[in-house]
This record gives structure tokens, C-alpha cells and sequence, in this order.
């Protein structure tokens, strides 16, 4: 069962705490679409290895390690999650000499592209890391009157998404009305193109909910004349952050795109959180205002279906947790995760 992105953030912070007392923990990434039969083979080489480790107390709990994974993976009856997996075990008792092996699977929601063994006195955790990180969504769109690439950046990967070629023809040295009759025609095509490439990026950006900005760019003046002639839909149009030049067209400009506009996005991230804040102590201020606070106001609006945005702080560790006490006593509560194990049966006190 794959795991949502609050519960790989707990999972990741859990795991990254282990330390081993030697190069004894194992991580293991199957990357989605992989062979698990490869996979487990691969395992089973590693095993094999392992046998030459010096210290027989290591040795035993790395082989240990790789065994308990294989076991694990054999569950999935020669079939690969749709996602991958990540897996991790190892020897994680605090006592010299003292072996106890655990084991944490993790099927993420989003695919896996990583393929790792890893053994250690730490877990490897980067490609789980990544996926967690805020992927903040940036349309993206580079123009001259030759070409037009559309693409867009998520996290830290720029996407192409459509690549135009235009048949605008270059300007004519020739003088007189034929010159001016030209130039119309140049124009006219001009437009024409400008317009397919705010038509089809309109329609790649409004399919994208995540989508917080727009960035234009290019390396003459088309990029301007694209953004002053509001080619984009409005929706679409409202959203953009900036126009930036670049050195030429073409895919890899979008790269030069992002490179000068981290201050445009870095911006537009600060300028929405404040507006949020703004907007949340404005209501809190009114003598019949929206806004609430506390865990159980909070809680309750959501279940009444009356809140219209929830501001969560980064440190929020509370979980809804189900009890049942020896006596019979069955009870539920929100409890800091710290608090979990350490409740008092509110019956017998126990």
C-alpha cells in the first residue's frame, strides 16, 4: 500500500534518526517497472559478498539484513509495486554484541526512478527526500519569431511539453509599396503564430491545478510583443511572474529561463504566503471574523465542512489515535506523536 506524502515525511524523519554501531544498515530501491526476480537476484550477489566481511558480528547482521528483504519482497509474488519500493533493515540495537534486525518498506505514491543497494551506518534516504520536497509548478515559455517551446518546471525537473515552428519569413531590404505590403503580410502571419502558441499553452497550463506562475522568455523583442498582446487566456495571463531574456530558443532555453528567474519565483512564493497570513489576521481582527485557531476549533470547521483554507504549521505532530485499556476501556484521542505511548486510561488510570 502505497503511503501519502505526510506519512513518507514521517517515515523519512524516523529512518534518518537510525545510526548503526557498524556498516550494517541496508537500503534498497527497486525503481518502478523493475524486474523484482532481477532485484531479488541482485540481493542474493550482495549476500554472497557480505560473506567476506571481517567481523563475524557485522557480517551476521548484514546477511540478516539482506535475508529479512528478500522474505519481504517475496510477498509480492514476482510482481514489482506499481511505484517501486524502497526498503530498508539493518541492526539497529544500541547494545555492542546485541542483534536486532528491522525492517521498513515504503511504496511511494509517485514513482520511483531510483535503483540503489546500499549498505551503511546510515539509511540512504535522498530519492524519498525528493519526493516530499515542496514541487512548486511553473509554466514555461520561450519565443522568438522562428520557434516557440513550451515546458514546465516541477521541483527541480523542467518538462517540454510542445516545441512550435513558425513560417514567419524574415524581413525584405526591398523598398517602396511592395515593402510595406510585405511587411503586412509578415505581420499578419506573425500574429497568426503568436496566437496558436497562447492558444496551445493556455490549454497545457489550464489542465495543471498546481500551476503558480508563468514565466515568458526569449532572446528579441517577440517575447514582449506576445505578453503586451495578451495571446493567453486571462486565467493564464494573470499568472505571469515576469518576462526575461535568454541567449536563443529552443529546449535547453528553458533552463536559462529558470536560471534568471529565481528572484521572480522565489518572490511570488513570499508574496503568496504573506497575502495568506494578511487575509487570515484581518478576519481574526474583525469582532465577527472567519478566522479561528486552535486544534479543536480548527478541527471541528473541517468536519462541518466550514473552512475555506487551513494554515498548518511545519511543526504540527498530532495524531488521531484509537486506545483500548486492559479494563475494556476503549477511548479515542488527538495526542502529540511524542505523547503517544505514555496515556492514562481516564476508567481505571491505568
Amino acid at each position: 500500500m502505497s503511503v501519502s506524502k505526510k506519512e513518507l515525511e514521517k517515515v523519512i524523519k524516523n529512518l534518518g534518526i537510525i545510526r548503526g554501531r557498524h556498516t550494517e544498515l541496508v537500503s534498497f530501491y527497486i525503481p518502478s517497472g523493475a524486474n523484482l526476480d532481477i532485484a531479488v537476484t541482485q540481493l542474493k550477489n550482495e549476500q554472497s559478498t557480505s560473506m567476506n566481511i571481517k567481523s563475524k558480528t557485522v557480517r551476521k547482521n548484514v546477511t540478516g539484513a539482506i535475508d529479512k528483504i528478500i522474505h519481504h519482497l517475496r510477498m509480492y509474488k514476482q510482481q514489482t509495486p506499481p511505484n517501486g519500493i524502497a526498503v530498508f533493515s539493518g541492526n539497529v540495537s544500541e547494545k555492542d554484541g546485541v542483534s536486532d534486525i528491522q525492517l521498513w518498506a515504503v511504496e511511494p505514491e509517485e514513482p520511483l526512478r531510483t535503483k540503489l543497494y546500499w549498505c551503511g551506518q546510515n539509511f540512504i534516504l535522498d530519492p524519498l527526500m525528493e519526493m516530499v520536497k515542496e514541487r512548486e509548478v511553473y509554466g514555461l515559455i520561450v519565443l522568438d519569431k522562428s520557434e516557440a517551446t513550451i515546458g514546465v518546471l516541477k521541483g527541480k525537473r523542467i518538462d517540454v511539453l510542445k516545441h512550435l515552428d513558425s513560417i514567419v519569413p524574415g524581413k525584405t531590404k526591398k523598398g517602396g509599396w511592395s515593402q510595406a505590403r510585405y511587411a503586412r503580410i509578415r505581420e499578419g502571419i506573425l500574429h497568426d503564430f503568436l496566437k496558436k502558441v497562447g492558444d496551445i499553452a493556455s490549454a497545457q497550463f489550464k489542465d495543471i491545478k498546481e500551476l503558480l506562475g508563468v514565466i515568458i522568455g526569449g532572446p528579441g523583442p517577440i517575447k514582449e510583443q506576445f505578453f503586451e498582446g495578451n495571446f493567453l487566456d486571462y486565467s493564464i495571463q494573470n499568472k505571469i511572474l515576469g518576462v526575461v531574456d535568454t541567449s536563443y530558443t529552443g529546449e535547453h532555453a528553458l533552463n536559462e529561463v529558470l536560471e534568471k528567474s529565481e528572484e521572480l519565483i522565489q518572490e511570488a512564493a513570499v508574496i503568496k504566503e504573506r497575502k495568506l497570513l494578511e487575509r487570515y489576521f484581518e478576519e481574526l481582527a474583525k469582532p465577527n471574523g472567519l478566522g479561528i485557531y486552535g486544534l479543536e476549533d480548527v478541527a471541528k470547521a473541517i468536519k462541518n465542512g466550514s473552512v475555506d483554507i487551513v494554515l498548518l504549521s511545519e511543526s504540527f505532530n498530532y495524531k488521531d489515535v484509537s486506545y483500548e485499556c486492559e479494563c475494556g476501556n476503549k477511548e479515542e484521542r488527538v495526542v502529540k506523536e511524542e505523547d503517544m505511548n505514555f496515556q492514562e486510561c481516564s476508567k481505571c488510570k491505568a
